[in-house]
This record gives C-alpha cells, structure tokens and sequence, in this order.
C-alpha cells in the first residue's frame, strides 16, 4: 500500500461555508486516501471574490482543479448542493475530452435540487422564506425565524447556483452521455432520501450506479466516522478497479 500513490478524494460541502466538516476525514477514510476539501469563493474558506451562483462561474473557479490531474486515479465527493458541483464538475470534463474521476459519489439526495416552482433569482425575499419555512426549514413557535432571515443572502446564493446547475445538467451533452460510476450514500434516519433515491442518478450516467446507507440524519457529513470509512473504501476499491483495467505489456 505505501508503494502505491494516495487516491485523491475532492469534497465539495453542501455549501460555500461547509467545507469545514471535511477537516478531519482522513482519520477515517483509512490508508491510501487524501482527503481535499474544495472551498469555493465567497466561503468561509475563501472569502476572496462573490460566491458563485452560475454554471459558468462555478466552472471558472473549479473546472482548473481538474485539468491537469496529478497521476492516478481519483474520485469526487459531493454532499447536498455539492452533488451536483460533483457532477457538473464531471460532465464539463467528459464534454473537453479530459480524464474525469474514476468514481462520483453522491450524498444524500438526487437532482434537481433547486426549489420546484420557484424561480430564486427573480423571488422575493418573502417568497423564499415562505418556501423554505413550508418545506420545514422553520418550525412553529421556534426563533429559528431570525436566524433564516439573517442567513438568507448565504441561503439565495447557493439556491441561485443550484438552479443554474439544475438548467445546465438538463443540457444533452455534446461529446455523449457520462460512463463514469456512481455511489450514492443515503442516510438511515432521512425519511426523504431513501435508498431508492439511488434511481434518480441513473439519468445521468450509463456507468453503475450503487447505492449505500449510512446511519445519521441528512447532513451525516458532519461528524461519524461511517461516511468517510465508506469513502475511503470505496476509494481503494476503485484504484484497484483502475489498476486490473490497464493494459500490461
């Protein structure tokens, strides 16, 4: 194993301001695995240039990251929102004919995930908070209220971008459809996001979609050791994929 190079794993958070909850996975991912969190602009990883909210601008800050990979093989993980920055990630590769990841894997829900019915970038602010709060972000009698309103630029920006990723993805693509694998990890205790959710990914690759359940609620990404253990096997399963697939001789 120490003779053998690291499989890189890029985690993108749920938002700009989450990437915090990947800092200590490599305790648990186990051996052969590098963990990379994926801060993106406006973060508070990156508080440097706007946050992005569109396809174009969010290829600009990550698409680089990818162009010019180190060797060996490596997967992306993306939780929430992050998903579809994985994926959107993965198919502006597949489009330029560049080597993509080896393995998307995918937490804890399926595209679309922008607000159905409602158009974020022209919504009132009201409007939003009226979705959000019916959708259960704001439970009766609770003060959560303020801390939504007080939140709500951070929440319209991500929404913003998840809308513009939802258009874009529903774009056929030029140089034919992903073969890459898919691993989508569902949470046991997400009534919402159960392992059938697993079917909802298979529109957007030709490649084996697998399904795996972790204990935790939806943003099981924060704290437990199941996720990043089952990452982390899922990495060196695929390096090894990889390696009886090349050519000897």
């Amino acid at each position: 194993m120490s003779d053998e190079r690291s499989v890189r794993l890029h985690c993108f958070a749920h938002s700009a301001d989450g990437v915090s909850v990947f800092d200590r996975w490599e305790a648990s991912t186990g051996p052969g695995v590098e963990v990379i969190p994926v801060a993106l602009p406006g973060g508070a990883r990156q508080r440097s240039g706007p946050r992005p909210t569109t396809h174009e601008a969010l290829l600009a800050e990550t698409l680089p990251l990818f162009t010019d990979p180190r060797p060996g093989p490596y997967v992306l993980y993306g939780h929430g929102l992050g998903a579809m920055v994985a994926l959107t990630v993965t198919r502006a590769l597949h489009e330029a004919g560049l080597p993509g990841p080896a393995l998307l894997a995918v937490g804890p829900g399926a595209p679309p995930c922008a607000l159905p019915g409602l158009d974020v970038r022209t919504a009132t602010d009201a409007e939003l908070l009226d979705v959000l709060g019916g959708k259960g972000a704001v439970p009766p009698g609770s003060d959560e209220g303020i801390m939504l309103r007080a939140a709500l630029p951070v929440l319209r920006a991500d929404l913003e971008l998840a809308q513009a990723l939802d258009e874009a993805a529903g774009k056929p693509l030029a140089a034919g459809p992903l073969t890459t694998p898919v691993l989508v990890v569902t949470s046991r205790d997400d009534p919402l996001a159960p392992p059938t959710i697993a079917d909802g990914w298979r529109q957007w690759t030709e490649g084996p979609v697998w399904s795996r359940t972790v204990p935790g609620r939806p943003f099981f990404v924060r704290g437990g050791r199941e996720l990043p253990r089952l990452l982390g096997r899922a990495c060196r399963v695929t390096r090894r994929l990889v390696q009886e697939a090349v050519p000897v001789g």
